[in-house]
């Protein structure tokens, strides 16, 4: 699996954890425990926020 693929799933896998509860921190667990770096789950928070947002907003 490509790199883009690989978090393009995790992304989706957090949206949805994220839509079902809405905490950052367990968000931010859920990222770490995918064995990424702290910036990367920080990314990955943002870029779930937004999406969420987006989501919301229709």
């Amino acid at each position: 699996m490509k790199s883009d693929e690989k978090r393009s799933h995790r992304l989706n896998y957090l949206l949805k954890c994220y839509l079902i509860d809405p905490q950052e921190n367990t968000l931010y667990i859920k990222a770490k425990q995918m064995g990424v770096s702290d910036s990367t789950a920080k990314d990955y928070l943002r870029t779930v926020m937004i999406q969420a947002q987006k989501i919301y907003s229709r």
